[in-house]
């Protein structure tokens, strides 16, 4: 059966394909912090009323938003879209798709004086809507080139700090139960005293939802330096940490609340990611893999029979 893995572009490839209709939404919320105010606007406007702008030349929207034709075609190109009438394509698509009876969004904002049923509510939209935006923001060819490049990696280093580490701390566990050498690194000094060991064929990954954590950006740099394949996982796709990245894989952006922090949301989308990967390599390793997993549970299954502990 053909999977999202099948075909795989070059390891480096940095190509983007313009995201789908249902993608525009996420793809604003995740880009719009990093943008002039200017082109804030104009995505505001498309992703507020996808239909009315849709109806509008470059000319009319930027009379709309108070902006400029040129700044229009940058925010245009910004979302991932050639030029304005791929864009405008998108927002007619995208007005169709919620012209289709998808019930209203609800808030997920998180009172002080919530019922405890209503703060479960509202994190599961929230986590829902993260992971759709996550899934929807994803560029499948450089998740196919991320891959492929793990699955053939001789050591993999995983760097993060915070919520992140623990992130890439989840992914050095699967990788490891199905055979390949990966280590997460927590302290900042020892992840770059392992980058100065990587080379041609080994990988780093680095997981930042900031997309300018030093302490992530400086190993990934040493690695990337060293030739290594490198790979950002980030909620900011033109944050530092893409400079040293052969491979950007997006995550949406958190919704930071009062109760709770970033941190929270943006390891939701992060995790989806790293299962991306995880489930990815497996497939391509699978017959490796599959034995490696097998042999990883009997070797831990007296550890969950409490009638024949050791």
């Amino acid at each position: 059966m053909k999977d999202i893995f099948s075909t795989l572009p070059p390891t480096g490839s940095r190509g983007h394909t313009p995201p789908a209709p249902a993608a525009l939404a996420a793809k604003v919320r995740t880009l719009a912090p990093s943008m002039t105010r200017s082109m804030q606007r104009v995505a505001e406007a498309v992703a507020e009323d996808p239909a009315g702008c849709a109806a509008l030349t470059v000319t009319g929207l930027a009379e709309l938003t108070g902006t400029s034709e040129a700044t229009v075609v940058r925010t245009a190109r910004i979302l991932g879209y050639p030029g304005y009438r791929d864009l405008r394509l998108a927002l007619a698509g995208l007005a169709a798709h919620q012209q289709s009876g998808r019930s209203p969004s609800v808030t997920a904002d998180i009172a002080v004086d919530d019922p405890i049923s209503e703060v479960v509510a509202k994190l599961a939209y929230d986590e829902q809507q993260t992971l759709a935006d996550t899934a929807a923001g994803l560029d499948v060819s450089q998740l196919s080139a991320s891959v492929a490049a793990l699955a053939t990696a001789r050591r993999i280093d995983i760097y993060g700090v915070g919520a992140s580490c623990l992130v890439g701390m989840d992914l050095a566990q699967k990788l490891l139960r199905i055979g390949l050498v990966a280590h997460a690194h927590a302290d900042p000094h020892l992840a770059i005293t392992n980058a100065v060991q990587l080379r041609s064929g080994d990988v780093a990954l680095a997981i930042t939802h900031s997309g300018s954590t030093s302490d992530v950006i400086e190993p990934l740099r040493v690695a990337f330096d060293r030739g290594a394949t490198t790979i950002a996982v980030t909620g900011r796709p033109d944050g530092p940490v893409t400079q040293y990245a052969d491979q950007v894989l997006t995550t949406s952006t958190a919704r930071e609340s009062e109760l709770r922090p970033a941190a929270m949301s943006s390891r939701t989308g992060q995790l989806l990611v790293v299962d991306c990967l995880f489930i990815g390599v497996a497939q391509r390793t699978y017959d490796t893999a599959a034995p490696a997993l097998a042999a990883s549970y009997e070797a831990l299954a007296h550890r969950h029979n409490h009638r024949n502990p050791r």
